[in-house]
């Protein structure tokens, strides 16, 4: 909700920079995936002891890791920002004017938010330590956490960009210059090592993947904010929140379908869904709290807590509810049994894939919902 009330407060930036709001669920997800990928892949090699609970002195994997998130960081927003010239082009009405604008926030952005690896890496370090399972605890979390902290990144690039002019650019330009020159010392540094290669190798396709993806889910919010016009602030304070509740959901059933399928508790096949209702009912029946609670807070902050606007409010949020849950429900236990099925890594598909599809359902959904409900 903090992500959302800094989005709706800072429309005047967005309404200056057209592409700004398609851009945005690009970024958000991007973040949150990488922030993934590193979650999970600490918790493993926490419970394998291939990583150390410590920063000094750990293992050679465990810097391996670090140093191939920072250089994904930057693989991830060259081509995330390369796909969104093409949506730009066809779908948001940019022109090559701006290209390099996008080019450059998205950089920038993706940067600053490199500053959120040493939390994510405190916190598994804390957990694990305290004895708690940080599969469980630190992606959830850091999802959320990642969501506030790029949000605020975001924001603030856009406006250090258009307050600033050329003193502006300069800034971002030399976020950008030191990333790249990060990145090319660490590569010349560990391109032979075997497991930056394959951290990058492995990780690679599911980015790519990903980074086409939050392109359309960009697309769909220029098309909500198209839709809502300028009584969308209720709708921007809960959306980061939406996504971000729908994507748990999706992590909530498609890691623990996962775990019971490795301790042999669910069949390998699809129809077994039916074994793992408890746990996706639950965790639906939370979703609809959460997204209750939403919207009486986005309205009580936005000055539109009347019964009609409140009732209509709620009618919207619980139809994007159903379609988006269905759609992640399925889309998670498919991913879980697939990749149990075909012997590959969770953590490098399972969370990556389910959030950043996660984004685009519960966008559509909301999309269809303002549709045929009519905004708040």
């Amino acid at each position: 909700m903090i992500a959302g009330f800094v989005l709706a407060y800072q429309l005047g930036i967005f309404d200056r920079y057209p592409w700004a709001i398609a851009v945005y669920p690009a970024i958000l997800s991007a973040k949150g995936v990488i922030s993934g990928l590193l979650s999970g892949r600490l918790g493993t090699a926490l419970h394998l002891g291939t990583v150390l609970p410590r920063f000094f002195n750990n293992t050679k994997s465990f810097y391996s890791l670090i140093h191939a998130t920072v250089v994904m960081t930057l693989i991830v927003s060259v081509v995330m920002g390369s796909i969104s010239l093409v949506f730009g082009s066809v779908f948001w009405g940019v022109t090559s004017a701006d290209f390099p604008n996008i080019i450059a926030v998205i950089l920038a952005t993706m940067a600053l938010g490199l500053t959120l690896t040493l939390v994510t890496i405190k916190l598994a370090f804390v957990t694990f330590k305290r004895g708690l399972d940080p599969d469980i605890i630190v992606y959830p979390i850091m999802s959320t956490i990642a969501d506030v902290f790029i949000t605020f990144c975001y924001v603030l690039i856009l406006n250090v960009y258009a307050l600033f002019a050329f003193g502006g650019k300069s800034i971002i330009a030399a976020i950008i210059i030191v990333h790249l020159i990060v990145v090319l010392y660490l590569v010349a540094k560990d391109h032979k090592a075997k497991e930056f290669r394959r951290s990058l190798k492995e990780s690679l396709f599911t980015m790519l993947f990903v980074s086409f993806v939050v392109n359309v889910t960009g697309t769909i919010l220029k098309g909500i904010s198209d839709v809502v016009k300028n009584r969308g602030r209720e709708i921007y304070t809960v959306y980061p929140a939406l996504i971000d509740t729908i994507g748990d959901v999706g992590s909530v059933i498609g890691s623990t379908a996962t775990t019971k399928l490795a301790l042999g508790l669910l069949r390998p096949s699809l129809s077994s869904i039916r074994d793992h209702a408890k746990t996706i009912l639950s965790a639906w029946a939370a979703s609809i709290v959460m997204f209750l609670v939403m919207a009486v807070l986005s309205s009580t902050i936005n000055g539109t807590l009347s019964l009609s606007n409140i009732s209509n409010f709620i009618f919207i949020l619980l139809i994007a509810n159903v379609i988006a849950v269905v759609g992640v429900v399925l889309l998670s236990y498919g991913v879980s049994i697939l990749t149990f099925q075909k012997g590959l890594d969770p953590d490098n598909f399972v969370i990556p894939i389910v959030s950043s599809f996660s984004d685009s359902l519960m966008s559509i959904a909301l999309l269809i919902a303002i549709v045929l409900v009519g905004t708040p």
